[in-house]
């Protein structure tokens, strides 16, 4: 008797202990591991093991809240699946071959906080419903060939804190709802396509510390706003079609180590301006439009 209540016991531990995420769930992991060549991942998943021992997935209270594959030679394109792993906190695909679209499906996980598919090669445009994911702390899509525009409602993530979409193909001209991103920390749109100006409104960005635009198709003044940003330790406006003064407003960011201007058009003498940033570490002014009078920046002695 003893030893059939030990048998019992044995196999309630066993149910319990590998408790099944719901079936919804482990198809859509399925999907992923079929269609980016799971048999050829580095660490590849026993379909026959418990998704517990699966390699990078984590699992709270029988939901899978967090993907983290990254340099795990991940080839292929994202399943429409993908959007029923609707409690994913976290997401890790960073340097894989992963190709085609992020699917549109993506919208359905309101929980995810984290996505980085950083260095791939996704191409196709940003779906929309990217705008969705209201949790989002960090969106990192940098280093892959995406499309098309970045998406009109961006402003929806609320919560970003690090924005990263250089290295793209992106075109079209920073969207206007920027600047409700007012808990943004770093903004780097770099090598892209980009054209129009930049906002006067990214001075909402308070806690803005890095904003990185070189390489694109911008242009017009740098607006006078910019001063506002005065935690910003990063300024990257070079390689692009910026003319006229630099305001004077820019004195006002003395927190200031990374200021890159060259290749635009602005006026006067730009290699001065070096001295004006106490804690200036990199500094670039070369090849701009050196003729007419440069705005005066004032500084506090």
């Amino acid at each position: 008797m003893k030893t059939i209540k030990t048998t019992l016991l044995f196999c309630l531990v066993t149910v319990f202990s590998f408790a099944s995420i719901s079936t919804k769930e482990k198809d859509a992991l399925k999907a992923l591991y079929n269609s980016t060549g799971g048999q050829s991942w580095t660490k590849t998943w026993d379909l026959n093991a418990p998704v517990s021992n699966w390699h990078g997935v984590v699992i709270r209270n029988d939901k899978v809240v967090e993907l983290n594959l990254e340099f795990n030679n991940l080839t292929g394109n994202l399943p429409f699946e993908f959007g029923d792993l609707v409690n994913l906190e976290k997401i890790n695909f960073f340097r894989n071959n992963i190709t085609g679209s992020i699917p549109s499906s993506i919208g359905k996980l309101k929980s995810l906080r984290y996505l980085n598919i950083a260095f791939n090669k996704l191409n196709g445009e940003l779906p929309h419903t990217i705008t969705d994911l209201t949790s989002l702390v960090s969106l990192q899509l940098y280093m892959n060939s995406i499309e098309g525009t970045i998406p009109s409602q961006i402003g929806n993530l609320t919560r970003l804190r690090t924005l990263e979409l250089y290295n793209n193909n992106l075109k079209g001209s920073i969207p206007a709802s920027i600047e409700k991103l007012t808990n943004l920390r770093e903004f780097l749109v770099s090598s892209n396509n980009l054209t129009g100006k930049l906002p006067s409104s990214i001075s909402n960005l308070k806690k803005l510390k890095v904003l990185s635009v070189f390489d694109n198709n911008l242009f017009g003044i740098v607006p006078s706003s910019i001063g506002d940003l005065t935690n910003l330790e990063e300024l990257v406006l070079a390689d692009n079609a910026f003319y006229g003064d630099l305001p004077s407003e820019l004195a006002s960011l003395t927190n200031l180590k990374v200021l890159l201007l060259g290749n635009n058009a602005f006026k006067g003498d730009l290699a001065s301006l070096q001295d004006k940033f106490p804690n200036i570490r990199n500094f670039d002014a070369q090849n701009n439009n050196s003729k007419g009078s440069i705005a005066t920046l004032d500084t506090e002695d």
